[in-house]
């Protein structure tokens, strides 16, 4: 019998003990797909989407197939990480269409999340870059599929958690960038109203566009924050910089789990204070190089640490633009009364869906929170939240859920049926299955 290890996400909440296999070939896919199995790339979903009793980690097959400069085609392996896609094309000057806001994530597990970025109002998920996926089905059956060839396929993979099968191999249209540094405006915002305001006016002026937002605030400075927009800077803006430096390794490790209390609402009214008051003006220009910009937490070696050994969900919902701001100030203003604190608050916006059967983005609001695990009673809290949410027609990222109910999860994805009858179709014995699936009645 195989040895089994504990296994979790980056959230830490839960832990399931797993049988792990690794894949180094092609033909491990191919067999390893004989029993209920789980796909499993760097395990930086938050919660139980990367979580099975047996999981087949893809992070040795992380070989470049083909690189095409000329169309900006890159074809490689789902083991491959964004940071080490970045490290190969940066210098002929290239970068990942989408990225989320960590470089550690697989190419595979960034197609199954079909992850979202700071540019999503302008461009997109990742599922508008992916031209073809080669995968392994439940039969042991190498297959292509993509918009034109068993699109059906393509569409149910492309957010669908990895449940469809083995992704072995994808082709990414890349992203032509004139250097490795962003041109950023911050805005600082005075309240909710103001935050909202400033990112919708300033959506179809930016490539990118994030808001950092105060959510221990009440009253009228609830909602306060910094908005980060930026585009990719030229070489004329970098006075005499090298166009195309690449990132260096983390700077700090978290060296041991902090106690629990360490991170509770007073001493984070503190940090947020000193994070908000330290822009002066309520404009600021700076040329950032791309690792701060999209990735600041990835300087911090195993930051998950921090929030102890009971570990931290991360609840991130999308909301229409319809009284979405309405709702998400009411989401706040709940979280702030509970004491709920969180250390990071997130607020993006959204462009239009795309066909992915239960791809996330919706137009719409994104918030995005970091929720502590400190007591019996901040899972049925966040229920609740999930209640209001289903009203307001909006939906929780599978990605980073681990407590959401199936019910819920069903009036919140409408094209879940169709989903499940792709996976019947390719996957009849229901072979590909997570502890994300088995708890929202997926498998």
């Amino acid at each position: 019998m195989q040895k089994k290890i504990t296994t979790s996400g980056w959230g830490r909440y839960p832990l399931v003990a797993a049988a792990v296999q690794r894949a180094r070939y092609l033909s491990d896919l191919g067999r390893a797909a004989a029993t209920p199995v789980l796909p499993q790339g760097n395990c930086r979903s938050y919660g139980d989407a990367c979580l099975y009793e047996r999981v087949v980690s893809t992070l040795a097959l992380k070989h470049l197939l083909n690189f095409d400069p000329q169309r900006g085609l890159l074809r490689a392996q789902a083991g491959i990480t964004l940071a080490e896609i970045i490290r190969f094309v940066l210098p002929y000057g290239f970068f990942p269409p989408v990225t989320p806001g960590t470089k550690f994530p697989t190419l595979g597990g960034c197609i199954a999340a079909d992850v979202h970025g700071k540019n999503h109002h302008a461009e997109g998920s990742m599922a508008a870059f992916v031209e073809a996926l080669d995968m392994v089905l439940a039969d042991g059956s190498l297959v292509r599929c993509s918009r034109h060839q068993r699109a059906e396929l393509f569409w149910a993979t492309l957010g669908g958690m990895g449940l469809t099968g083995f992704i072995y191999a994808a082709t990414l249209r890349l992203k032509k960038v004139p250097s490795a540094y962003i041109r950023q405006r911050a805005i600082k915002t005075a309240n909710w109203a103001e935050t909202c305001r400033v990112c919708t006016e300033t959506q179809h002026q930016y490539t990118y566009s994030v808001a950092w937002v105060d959510g221990l605030q009440t009253g009228r400075r609830l909602g306060r924050g910094r908005v980060l927009l930026g585009e990719h800077a030229g070489v004329r803006e970098l006075k005499g910089k090298p166009p195309f430096p690449g990132h260096g390794e983390g700077r700090w490790v978290v060296p041991f789990f902090w106690p629990g209390g360490v991170l509770n609402a007073k001493s984070l009214k503190v940090f947020n204070a000193l994070y908000y008051h330290r822009q002066v003006r309520r404009t600021s220009d700076a040329l950032v190089h791309y690792d701060p910009y999209f990735y600041p937490l990835d300087a911090v070696g195993d930051w998950n640490r921090l929030y102890g050994r009971r570990g931290f969900l991360q609840y991130q919902v999308a909301v229409p633009y319809a009284d979405g701001a309405d709702v998400i100030a009411d989401l706040l203003g709940r979280i702030a009364r509970a004491g709920v604190a969180s250390p990071l608050a997130v607020l993006k916006t959204f462009g239009p869906p795309n066909a992915g059967l239960l791809s996330f983005p919706i137009a719409g609001y994104t918030l995005a929170l970091d929720i502590p695990l400190r007591d019996d009673g901040t899972i049925p809290f966040l229920h609740t939240l999930n209640k209001i949410v289903v009203a307001a027609q909006g939906r929780v990222y599978l990605a980073k859920d681990a407590i959401l109910a199936r019910e819920d999860f069903a009036a919140m994805y409408p094209q879940l049926e169709q989903f499940k009858a792709v996976k019947r179709k390719y996957d009849p014995e229901g072979r590909f299955r997570s502890c994300l699936s088995d708890r929202l009645g997926i498998t």
